[in-house]
């Protein structure tokens, strides 16, 4: 019983393509997460603004919300691998520039605004080659295991490698944390140049043709079982999902800690996170009530942790802060692969992008202000606020496209492809 558990919590690792990228993602990500918690820390040690942090957090995803659609038009029309490659190593190169910036202490944060920027550039166009890409790698049958273990990895690495950063900025200083995340970027470009391509199962490219850009907005809009679950992560993304804003300011300026707090802070988040996604990928649940049980836990989580007297209880409800948003996350992701037509995948996920990242230039800078003015408190709160909005704007939701279809619900069956439910009569 416990072998077949097991077995099937980690079963698209059978699949050597998806095994080899996973685990040298995770190497990657836990760079990736040493050099975003080095880089807050180093905002708020130039800046001591909490408005400044959540505006460098901003122009890091202002990209996506300003390129998000185009970008997964090219993830529709290229072939996913090549672009992943060269996308690695341009992510490695402005990690090395930041380094090389901060070991001769000329770094301003002018110059890390910039660099934010190049990285959101480039964050743009890897997020949907990389979410559409795990479909070519392990099939159906297996793309919610693929996607819920990814979550899980992607949070191991934010438990490991903040926990790790705080060390090292205590003790050697935030250049060696981008330093090596230059470095993390080689086992994943590695990977993917020496994949088996025959054992993909790659979707044909889209052919360019006018009119695709406003095809892919129609598209999401008028198949509730895609755009529900982006404008329930267009509500949390916006002012929840912003913990590199909220957490150096609470343990900063809250608790009146240094640079291990917040690393601890990150890390009890990511070990939540972790338990949350390995839940997913052995349940393998999605659809409406899932996304609304998850965003419902996520809310009150958030609250707790917005309440917290001191920082046992703090790091207790971080906890399950992780453990929450991770759950969110993997249903919605998971529901929007199986449900988007093939041609449309790179585009579709694209939205996600824009809903969970692209919404930060609004969040970042909003829920800084928030943090710099009232306290970190009350920024944390917000977030709150926003898990339950996002629950009112699904219940009611639902019920308008029951009325609208009589005898359907939406995302009643996560794995009906959209092209059934146009038959069915979603579609216009």
């Amino acid at each position: 019983m416990r072998t077949g558990l097991i077995g099937k919590t980690f079963s698209s690792l059978s699949i050597a393509n998806y095994r080899r990228y996973a685990f040298s993602q995770l190497l990657s990500m836990v760079g990736s997460w040493m050099q975003a918690t080095a880089q807050s820390w180093l905002v708020l040690l130039l800046t001591h603004s909490a408005t400044d942090l959540g505006v460098t957090v901003a122009l890091q995803t202002l990209p996506t919300l300003l390129l998000g659609p185009y970008a997964g038009l090219v993830a529709d029309r290229v072939e996913k691998r090549k672009l992943l490659f060269w996308l690695q190593i341009l992510m490695g190169i402005q990690a090395a520039v930041l380094a090389v910036s901060t070991f001769t202490g000329s770094t301003t944060y002018r110059e890390i605004l910039f660099m934010s920027l190049v990285l959101g550039i480039n964050n743009c166009f890897e997020n949907p080659a990389r979410q559409a890409f795990v479909l070519e790698m392990v099939g159906r049958e297996q793309v919610r295991n693929a996607i819920s273990l990814n979550s899980t990895f992607i949070n191991v690495a934010r438990a490991v490698g903040p926990a790790i950063a705080g060390l090292i900025i205590a003790s050697a200083g935030e250049s060696w944390c981008f330093a090596v995340n230059a470095v993390s970027f080689i086992p994943v470009a590695v990977s993917l140049r020496r994949m088996d391509v025959g054992a993909l199962q790659p979707v044909g490219e889209v052919k360019k043709a006018k009119g695709q850009l406003a095809e892919g907005f129609s598209y999401v809009r008028r198949v509730p079982d895609l755009f529900i679950p982006l404008l329930m992560m267009g509500i949390v993304g916006t002012f929840t999902y912003e913990f590199q804003v909220t957490l150096p300011v609470l343990a900063k300026e809250t608790f009146r800690h240094g640079s291990e707090t917040f690393g601890v802070m990150t890390a009890v988040m990511g070990m939540g996170a972790v338990v949350g996604g390995l839940l997913v990928a052995a349940k393998g649940r999605s659809g409406a009530k899932a996304l609304q049980v998850s965003v419902a836990f996520f809310g009150v989580a958030t609250t707790v942790s917005a309440l917290a007297g001191g920082l046992n209880l703090e790091f207790a409800s971080l906890f399950f802060v992780g453990f929450g948003s991770v759950a969110f996350l993997s249903m919605g992701n998971s529901t929007l692969q199986l449900a988007a037509s093939p041609e449309m995948r790179g585009r579709v996920m694209a939205f996600w992008a824009i809903a969970f990242m692209g919404t930060t230039p609004i969040g970042g800078p909003l829920i800084g202000w928030l943090a710099g003015h009232f306290g970190a408190r009350v920024a944390v709160m917000t977030g709150s606020v926003a898990c339950y909005l996002a629950l009112g704007v699904s219940l009611v939701s639902q019920r308008h496209y029951a009325n609208r279809i009589p005898g359907m619900s939406y995302i009643s069956d996560a794995n009906i492809t959209t092209d059934d439910q146009l038959t069915a009569g979603i579609g216009e």
